[in-house]
């Protein structure tokens, strides 16, 4: 996961977030050849009014640990999943106990001398319906990167991160212990996979062993837009054959992530 935002970061977005909306128009008068510029602002502008449910991770998505796992277990998950942080859950798998910094992991080499609880970290949980800009400036204020999200009654619901945060601002962040098939199709489970929308359609027909008849379309993406009919929000799903496809990232442009589960 991405380093913490510096102090000009923010005070940037703090400037931002109190500018009104001719701010980007504006930009597009002063600055018409750099667009990049012009989409950030857009970007910061459009965060401004989004809560944590529109961008956060589904709790079927995260990828997890449990409290009884063994250390040949977690070693597994890391190195499948390859992320930097996780959270540990209770055996019942309704309360998470702890975070686990991959870090905090050197030196636990034999089994008989790790203690996963004993290297867990505080979990900062927050509710659905907060901003995400407050979520921003609590990860800054609290020097955390990750969250659990809970609904309304107290159910966890998801998960957050500041990278997802600034995701929605300049765009996907590669993590650097990814390798290019890992940024487009991430296995959860043998039948559990969660895609990114721009991967080649015919590497994941290729991947899946599946035929998606749609020659117009070049990505998943386009795939679920022609199946649907319309920018599809967060859950819409479909099925092709032995494949269910479900939305579980998304925002007012574009398709982002797709699970995509094995079904008898």
């Amino acid at each position: 996961m991405p380093d913490e935002p510096s102090q000009s970061f923010f005070s940037n977005l703090k400037n931002l977030f109190s500018s009104n909306k001719n701010t980007a128009e504006a930009a597009k008068l002063t600055v018409p050849e750099d667009e990049r510029i012009e989409e950030l602002i857009e970007n910061v502008l459009s965060i401004k009014d989004s809560v944590v449910k529109e961008i956060m991770i589904p709790k079927v998505n995260i990828s997890s640990i449990t409290e009884s796992d063994s250390l040949e277990q977690v070693y597994s998950v890391v190195n499948d999943t390859k992320h930097s942080r996780y959270p540990v859950f209770n055996k019942e798998k309704d309360k998470v106990i702890g975070i686990l910094h991959v870090k905090d992991m050197l030196g636990s080499i034999k089994e008989n001398a790790f203690s996963l609880s004993s290297i867990l970290r505080e979990a900062k949980h927050i509710p659905e319906s907060q901003s995400v800009t407050s979520l921003l400036e609590d990860f800054k204020k609290d020097k955390a990167h990750l969250a659990i999200v809970l609904d309304e009654y107290g159910v966890i619901s998801g998960l957050i991160t500041i990278e997802d945060i600034l995701e929605e601002i300049v765009g996907e962040i590669e993590d650097e212990f990814y390798e290019e098939k890992n940024n487009e199709i991430i296995k959860i489970n043998d039948k559990e996979f969660i895609v990114s929308s721009t991967i080649e359609k015919e590497k994941f027909e290729e991947f899946f062993s599946i035929h998606l008849n749609c020659p117009e379309v070049e990505t998943l993406g386009g795939f679920m837009l022609k199946e649907i009919g319309h920018l599809p929000k967060v859950g819409e799903k479909i099925q092709v054959d032995y494949l269910e496809m479900i939305v579980t990232s998304a925002d007012q442009r574009k398709i982002k992530k797709i699970t995509v589960r094995k079904v008898e």
